[in-house]
C-alpha cells in the first residue's frame, strides 16, 4: 500500500500514463509519415490527469476536458483505439472526422464534446452542475484547462457563478507555464492559485502536478466535498510540457536548453516510477513487462486504426439540425374575444410551457419577481414556480448562454433572456463555436436545444445601443433557428413550438411591438402551436410581392394604405421564421406577380434582403419583370433623437415609393 493504493492501483495508473505516453509517441510518427495531420501531446502532464480521474465515477460525473487531457479520458474509460480514430480522423461514432484531434467526446462516458474556444467549457461545466443540483444528486462535473486560458473572462465569470452557488464543480488548471509561446507571467497579473483567492465557497489547491500521490490528494478532498454540496474547488496543477504546444510549434525558440533538460528530470513517469520502486510497490522489471505489453498493444491498435473507413462525404452536412421537427399547425382557438398584446402573449406562452416542461427553466437579467423583466415578459413566472426555476441571473451574457448550454446537453430547456439584443455580443464565443455546432461536431450525441429570447430593433428612440437589429448576424449560423414574429398570436404560436424543439432557438421580439395595438391579436388557446418555416400571407395580390418582418411588416401595411391602391394588387408576406424560411411561399408568389419588393430594418448592405434577393434572382429570374429591390436602414448606427433616427431607420413614405415605382416599371 502506497498512500491508500493498492499494488493492481498503482500499476493502472501507470499503465494509463504510459498508454498515453506512447500514444503520443506513435502519433508523432503517424504525422511524420502523413497520415495524420496534427497532434497536441499530453506528455508531462499525465500524472495530474489520471490522479483527477481515479476519484470520479465514469458514466455518472460529468467531465468537460480540454484538449491534453487524454490521460484523463483513457482513465474515465475511454479506449486507445478511440483516440486513434479521432486522431486519424476515421470512421467513428464520437468524431466522425468533423473536429481536429484531440477534442475529446464520448456520450456514455459522460464527457462533453468540446470545442477549439479555449474557456468556453468553464462556463458549460457550471450550467451542467446547475443541473445536478437541480437533480439532487452527488454527481459532480470536472473541468479542465492550461493556465493561459485563466486569461478569459469566461473563466473567471465561471468560478463567480460556481462559487455563489456552491456548484459540485472541479476546475483543473494544468499549469505548464507556457500558452503556445507566451509565458504565464505575461498571462496573469499573479499565479492562477493567488487570483482565484477572493471568490467565496471555493476551495484552493497548489500541487506539484507531477506527483501522483500530491495531486490525488487535492482530488480527492475537492470531490469528496463536491458530492456533500460544500461547492466547487480550483485544483492547480503545476506540471511539465515535454512536447512543443502542437505539431505545428517549436518551443526550441522560445524555451533554453536548460529549462527543457529541468522539465525532462520532472517527467511525472519517472517520478512515479521512482516512488513505486522506493517504497518497493512495483520493481523495475515489472514496470519494462508493462511497457513491453503497452507497446505491443498500440502498435495493433495503431494497425487496426489505419485499416478503418474514412469519413463518408456524403455525410458531411448531416446533424447541423435536429431531425425531429413538428410540421403541423394546430387550431387556432381564441379563449376570449379580447385581444392580446405581444408582451403578454409571450408571458403566457412560458407560463403554459413551464406547466407542461418541470426541466423548463428561465434565467436573465432582471427577470425575477418583483421586475419580472425589463419589459415584464416573465412577469409572475417566479413566483410561481419558484427560484430553482425562474431567477435572475449576473449581469454577464456569455455566463447566460455558457451556463445554459451545459444545462441544455443534461436534458433541461433553458429559456435566457439578453435584456437587449445589442448586448448579446460578449456571448457571442459561446454562440457562434458553442451553441450552434453541439450537434453537428459531437456527431448527433449531443444537443443543445436552449432558447434565446432577444428584444430588438429600433424606433423607440433607444440610440446606439438600444436599437440594433441583429437578423443578418445570425442567418449566417447554420445550427441555430430564428423565429421573429410580427404579432401577438404569431409570438405565442413560435414560442411555444421553441419550447418544443430539439435545436437551439433565437427568439428575436421587437420591442417597439411589445405593447401596440395593432400587434395586438385573439390569444391562441395553450394548444396552439405554430411550425418554424411557414409563411403568412397578410394580404393577397397579383402585381407586387412584398416581404417583410418584425415591425416593418406594420410599416409596409400602413404604406399600402397611405397610396389607396386597388384590393389584389399586393402581396404582402411575412415569413415569421428567418431560419428555416419559407422560400417555397415567396416563390409560388413571384411566379404570380413578377416584381419583389424585401423591406427589413437591418442594415441594408449584407443584411437579410441580400440574400433573400440572390435566392429569388437564382430561382425565379425567368418570372421576373423587375430587378429585385430591396429596402432597409441606411449603413450607419441607430442615433437617439428621433429627427435622426428617422433618416437612418426605413420609412412608410420610402416603402411607399417603391412601390409606386415598382408598379410603374
Amino acid at each position: 500500500m502506497l498512500q491508500g493504493f493498492t499494488k493492481k492501483n498503482l500499476i493502472d495508473a501507470f499503465s494509463i500514463m504510459y498508454s498515453s505516453r506512447r500514444l503520443d509517441e506513435k502519433m508523432l510518427n503517424l504525422l511524420k509519415q502523413g497520415k495524420s495531420f496534427f497532434h497536441m501531446g499530453a506528455s508531462g502532464h499525465e500524472a495530474s490527469q489520471v490522479a483527477a480521474a481515479f476519484e470520479m465515477q465514469p458514466s455518472y460525473d460529468w467531465s468537460y476536458p480540454y484538449y491534453r487531457d487524454a490521460a484523463f479520458c483513457l482513465k474515465l474509460g475511454m479506449t486507445v483505439r478511440e483516440q486513434l480514430l479521432s486522431y486519424l480522423s476515421k470512421r467513428d461514432n464520437g468524431n466522425n472526422g468533423r473536429q481536429m484531434p484531440h477534442h475529446y467526446n464520448h456520450r456514455e462516458l459522460r464527457i462533453v464534446s468540446q470545442s477549439s474556444a479555449t474557456g468556453t467549457q468553464f462556463l458549460q461545466a457550471v450550467g451542467c452542475a446547475m443541473s445536478r443540483k437541480l437533480e439532487n444528486n452527488d454527481e459532480i462535473v470536472y473541468v479542465s484547462a492550461g493556465e493561459g486560458t485563466t486569461s478569459q473572462g469566461d473563466f473567471h465569470e465561471a468560478l463567480n457563478w460556481a462559487s455563489n452557488l456552491r456548484a459540485p464543480v472541479i476546475f483543473h488548471i494544468q499549469d505548464n507555464e507556457y500558452a503556445i509561446s507566451t509565458h504565464k507571467s505575461v498571462q496573469n497579473a499573479d499565479s492562477v492559485y493567488s487570483i482565484s483567492s477572493g471568490y467565496r465557497n471555493l476551495s484552493r489547491y497548489n500541487v506539484d502536478g507531477v506527483d501522483f500521490f500530491e495531486t490525488n490528494l487535492a482530488f480527492k478532498e475537492a470531490i469528496k466535498r463536491a458530492r456533500k454540496g460544500r461547492g466547487p474547488s480550483l485544483i492547480v496543477s503545476n506540471v511539465v510540457r515535454l512536447l512543443p504546444h502542437s505539431s505545428s510549434d517549436d518551443q526550441r525558440k522560445y524555451r533554453t536548453e536548460k529549462e527543457l533538460l529541468e522539465d525532462q528530470e520532472r517527467d511525472p513517469l519517472v517520478v512515479f516510477k521512482r516512488e513505486a520502486i522506493k517504497n518497493k510497490i512495483i520493481k523495475e522489471s515489472e514496470f519494462k513487462k508493462i511497457e513491453i505489453e503497452i507497446k505491443k498493444s498500440i502498435e495493433k491498435d495503431v494497425e487496426w486504426s489505419l485499416s478503418q473507413e474514412d469519413p463518408n462525404p456524403d455525410n458531411a452536412h448531416r446533424y447541423v439540425y435536429s431531425s425531429k421537427s413538428i410540421e403541423v399547425e394546430t387550431a387556432k382557438n381564441p379563449i376570449s374575444q379580447e385581444k392580446v398584446v405581444m408582451v403578454d402573449a409571450i408571458n403566457h406562452a412560458l407560463n403554459e410551457e413551464m406547466d407542461l416542461n418541470p426541466k423548463m427553466i428561465i434565467y436573465g437579467q432582471d427577470i425575477a419577481d418583483p421586475k419580472g423583466g425589463v419589459f415584464t415578459a416573465t412577469k409572475g413566472l417566479s413566483s410561481k414556480y419558484g427560484k430553482d426555476r425562474v431567477f435572475n441571473s449576473p449581469l454577464a451574457e456569455s455566463s447566460i448562454i455558457g451556463t445554459a448550454i451545459g444545462l441544455a446537453v443534461t436534458g433541461y430547456k433553458p429559456v435566457v433572456e439578453i435584456q437587449f439584443a445589442d448586448y448579446i455580443w460578449t456571448s457571442m464565443m459561446q454562440i457562434r463555436n458553442e451553441v450552434v455546432t453541439m450537434r453537428y461536431r459531437s456527431n448527433n450525441l449531443w444537443e443543445c436545444p436552449l432558447i434565446i429570447r432577444a428584444p430588438v430593433g429600433g424606433y423607440i428612440n433607444g440610440g446606439i445601443y438600444h436599437s440594433q437589429s441583429i437578423d443578418g448576424y445570425f442567418m449566417h449560423m447554420p445550427g441555430i433557428l430564428i423565429a421573429y414574429p410580427s404579432n401577438a398570436s404569431d409570438a405565442k404560436g413560435l414560442l411555444k413550438m421553441a419550447c418544443r424543439l430539439k435545436d437551439p432557438v433565437i427568439f428575436m421580439e421587437h420591442k417597439g411591438l411589445y405593447r401596440q395595438g395593432y400587434a395586438s391579436s385573439l390569444e391562441p388557446d395553450s394548444d396552439y402551436l405554430l411550425p418554424f418555416g411557414k409563411g403568412n400571407i397578410i394580404t393577397s395580390g397579383d402585381e407586387l410581392t412584398i416581404v417583410s418582418w418584425g415591425a416593418m411588416v406594420q410599416k409596409t401595411i400602413e404604406a399600402i394604405k397611405s397610396l389607396g391602391l386597388d384590393e389584389g394588387q399586393i402581396e404582402l408576406i411575412d415569413p415569421r421564421t428567418l431560419n428555416p424560411f419559407d422560400l417555397d411561399l415567396i416563390k409560388s408568389s413571384v411566379r404570380k406577380t413578377g416584381k419583389v419588393l424585401i423591406v427589413h430594418e437591418d442594415n441594408i448592405t449584407c443584411g437579410p434582403g441580400a440574400e433573400l434577393s440572390a435566392l429569388i434572382t437564382e430561382q425565379c429570374f425567368e418570372f421576373l419583370d423587375a430587378p429585385v429591390n430591396r429596402i432597409g436602414s441606411k449603413n450607419s448606427p441607430i442615433p437617439f433623437h428621433k429627427i435622426l433616427e428617422d433618416e437612418i431607420l426605413p420609412q412608410i413614405d420610402t416603402i411607399s415609393s417603391k412601390i409606386i415605382e415598382l408598379l410603374e416599371y
